[in-house]
């Protein structure tokens, strides 16, 4: 069966506050891998896996300043992803789609035409039956919009709206989460509107995608969660002059005609996440010493550790790890001084749990003493 891994989902990115990331060296690109993601908000854009003929998979790194492309090498420093999905070599399920059996593609939804296809040959049971299909396609489009991410964080929706109620959060969350990106507008011509706010980048009209199409989308973990919303696409142009996220839903976007579409079956899906955790707290010469990790199979960063005494929050020693690799530790060392006296002291990783953990994986986060000084 093929496999896909998701490091964190497109519900927590557009949630925002994501302090998770998966470096590009921890993704396996021998074969035909499929795959899509962003990059770090200190290097906007998006991803896009493109398989070399014959050979290994390649991310090309789309960006937000002029919707231009360049491939990414391992040993980048930057290429750190908040969210990406990727599959293992998926050769050996590979189903292309007879394209005569579809009809015309000219002017129609692509949601639509890759829905039917898989629907098509599930029914003839050349397609088994999966939760999301990843698929590569070639099509040349008469008009097309694409967007590349230039903002990926919210506003820290996701902590504020599970606590409190904001007409501005309210407001911001409401909008489509393609709203809020950078617009490129590629046709036969330049609309030449000056009061257009998507800019033209040019006539490089026929494409290379690969992306997703989600069973269920409201889950948000490939798409955008949104019913109806099934269909995920990244892309470069075969010139490979741009790329992007590709507006397939876009009211500019028009399709042209499908030349290639191979869908894929993927029936394992394995998530990726941090897990965060604290020990070996003892106190020794007037200081706490303790022992900080990470578990999980995503680096972190800006991560808090609180030491508290004698339950007395608003006292406390606060410590802040820019970064925090899968696998690695850090020990520490903080001077108390504490009183002649029982104490109760008591460390916290993550106190403001700004990470995202699931709650099984949180019980490792605090580590408590008693001391007599």
């Amino acid at each position: 069966m093929a496999k896909l891994w998701i490091a964190n989902t497109v519900r927590d990115l557009i949630q925002g506050d994501v302090r998770e990331h998966l470096p590009l060296e921890r993704i396996p690109l021998k074969g035909d891998v499929l795959g899509l993601g962003t990059t770090t908000s200190l290097d906007n854009g998006e991803l896009t896996f493109l398989h070399e003929q014959g050979g290994d998979t390649t991310i090309w790194k789309c960006q937000a300043s002029d919707g231009g492309i360049r491939a990414l090498k391992p040993g980048d420093g930057s290429s750190h992803f908040p969210y990406v999905c990727f599959s293992d070599d998926v050769s050996g399920v590979r189903a292309p789609v007879p394209l005569e059996l579809l009809g015309s593609s000219e002017g129609r939804p692509l949601q639509e035409l890759v829905g039917e296809a898989i629907a098509m040959l599930v029914r003839e049971g050349k397609l088994l039956d999966a939760p999301i299909y990843g698929l590569r396609l070639t099509a040349e489009w008469r008009s097309l919009v694409i967007t590349v991410a230039s903002k990926l964080c919210m506003g820290q929706q996701r902590r504020n709206t599970a606590i409190a109620r904001s007409e501005t959060s309210d407001a911001t969350a409401g909008q489509s989460i393609y709203q809020l990106l950078q617009h490129y507008r590629l046709g036969v011509a330049d609309p030449g509107d000056p009061l257009d706010p998507i800019r033209f980048l040019g006539r490089s009209l026929e494409w290379e995608c690969c992306g997703f199409f989600d069973s269920d989308p409201e889950s948000g973990r490939v798409t955008v969660p949104q019913a109806g919303a099934h269909l995920h696409l990244h892309g470069c142009s075969t010139d490979l002059r741009y790329g992007g996220h590709l507006h397939h839903e876009h009211s500019d976007t028009t399709l042209g005609s499908l030349m290639r579409l191979v869908l894929y079956p993927l029936q394992r899906i394995n998530n990726l996440a941090s897990d965060l955790g604290v020990d070996q707290l003892r106190y020794e010469n007037g200081a706490a010493h303790f022992r900080v990790y990470n578990r999980g199979d995503l680096d972190v960063s800006d991560v808090g550790v609180a030491v508290v005494v004698n339950d007395r929050y608003s006292g406390h020693h606060y410590l802040s790890l820019p970064w925090l690799e899968a696998g690695a530790e850090e020990t520490f060392a903080v001077p108390l001084g504490l009183e002649p006296g029982r104490h109760h002291l008591e460390v916290l990783a993550d106190p403001q749990q700004q990470i995202l953990e699931d709650r099984s994986l949180q019980s490792n986060n605090r580590v408590a003493l008693e001391v007599v000084v």
